[in-house]
């Protein structure tokens, strides 16, 4: 017969050497490289990022205007928009798992009672109740909790991001309904001059001063002009659905839409490039490559040895009160279990949970260029379309000048009724341009917001 004590070392000095493999098994720490990729686009940005004129400083998405109709707007989306409420389902079924895998590191008790009875004999009752508890010798199950908890953390960050987005979204659809709005207004004023001058022509053509060509051209215009107004009274009736899609609502949607485009504010003083840390789906990517190690670390773990206790309290007798209140028999086993081959698939589960840390890394740095690009393309546009702002509307205004000019020289016999026209024609194309770059203006500084991760107060 084997000694056992010499038994016993063997099995320790086995453990205590794959347990000093799995401690030098060599890594990427992704985590740190993950920092080393931000702070490395933080030095290779300056602070022209953030050079243009501001207006107020801001902390989140809802400070960039004040309105009570879209702060209820926005209230009504996050409490009933179905796609954030179905995200908010999958975070709490997340916490439930963090209990469920808090549960693996505690002891499990499990009581039975059965009854048998065989030909000749008298009916016997069991009773039995087990304890039993492994012993998280290698810090396996404690890490199994801390991936889970990583896993929460980031599901937390994504649905902070889904919150995010859909406040942008009601902001830009509350914004662009003022714009549909405008382009009606604009459109309609020009249709009301357009038919204005149509009978003009009419009344200059049958005095005999005017000709068919100058009065097929003015209804050409004016039908194109009705031809637009229609395609505009739609696109808002597009935008107001969007915006009910937002809402969660299946009911009719009604309110006035802004006369005037509100002020959009935006700070860039004091936001550094480390501002991008706020973005909720780059804390979210982070997350994910912290529970991805996590879960390496514990697939290295599971080659190592699990010592597990079990106490066992048992008693049987011919009936059910004595079974269960009698003087119970007790057993005590403590178990050293080491996994010495299984077709290398503890290896394989190590391998691939080592591939998907750094899949998770490289997913971290998709979001973070995204996320530069972001940034960097809404501060482009923020700039040319200042400009163009400003342009248009010096082009406007000398196009007002120049039409009040046209007019006094239409009265006074000067110029031709086609020439007023497309003064009138140019200066009402200008104030629509300009109102849509006011538009994508105001759009642009929400899209910018978002992109420097302003985000919603999780209150």
């Amino acid at each position: 017969m084997r000694n056992p004590s010499l038994l016993t070392v063997g099995v320790l000095c086995l453990s205590v050497t794959l347990a000093a493999c799995s401690s030098s098994e060599k890594r990427e720490n992704y985590a740190n490289l993950a920092q080393q990729e931000l702070s490395a686009i933080g030095d290779n940005k300056s602070s022209q990022w953030y050079k243009i004129d501001n207006v107020a400083a801001v902390s989140f998405l809802t400070d960039l205007i004040a309105d009570p109709q879209l702060e209820d707007l926005i209230t009504q989306a996050l409490e009933a928009n179905p796609s954030l409420q179905k995200t908010q389902l999958t975070l709490q079924a997340s916490l439930w798992s963090i209990k469920s895998q808090h549960g693996d590191s505690l002891p499990s008790v499990e009581a039975g009672f059965s009854g048998s009875k065989s030909e000749g004999s008298k009916t016997k009752y069991t009773a039995d109740l087990g304890i039993s508890w492994e012993a998280d010798l290698w810090q396996k199950l404690a890490q199994s909790e801390q991936s889970a908890a990583k896993s929460l953390a980031s599901d937390e960050a994504i649905f902070q991001a889904s919150r995010d987005t859909l406040v942008a979204n009601v902001i830009k659809s509350w914004l662009a309904i003022t714009a549909k709005q405008h382009a009606i207004n604009i459109e309609q004023k020009r249709l009301t001059l357009l038919e204005a001058n149509e009978k003009l022509i009419l009344k200059r053509f049958r005095n005999g001063l005017g000709d068919l060509e100058e009065l097929d051209e003015s209804r050409t215009s004016v039908s194109q002009s009705k031809s637009d107004l229609v395609e505009y009274k739609e696109n808002l009736a597009i935008e107001i659905r969007n915006l009910q899609l937002y809402l969660g609502r299946n009911d009719a949607l009604s309110f006035i839409a802004n006369t005037n485009y509100p002020d959009v504010s935006l700070s860039f003083q004091n936001m550094p490039i480390q501002n991008l840390q706020r973005r909720p789906d780059l804390k979210a990517a982070y997350l994910a490559i912290e529970a991805a190690d996590l879960n390496t670390s514990v697939a290295y773990k599971d080659m190592l040895p699990s010592i597990s206790l079990s106490a066992t309290l048992s008693e049987t007798a011919e009936s059910p009160r004595a079974a269960l209140f009698g003087s119970p028999i007790w057993s005590l086993l403590a178990q050293i279990t080491q996994p010495l081959y299984k077709g290398g698939q503890l290896k394989a589960a190590a391998e691939i949970a080592k591939l998907e840390t750094a899949k998770a890394y490289q997913d971290y740095r998709d979001t973070l260029l995204t996320a530069v690009n972001e940034v960097e393309n809404t501060l482009g546009q923020e700039h040319v379309l200042s400009l163009q702002e400003q342009h248009i509307r010096d082009a406007l205004n000398s196009s007002k000048k120049n039409l009040s000019q046209y007019e006094k020289k239409y009265r006074t016999g000067l110029i031709e009724i086609n020439d007023l026209i497309d003064a009138q024609t140019t200066t009402y194309d200008l104030e629509a341009q300009l109102d849509d770059i006011i538009y994508q203006h105001l759009s642009n500084r929400v899209d910018l917001g978002l992109a420097l991760g302003l985000g919603v107060d999780k209150q």
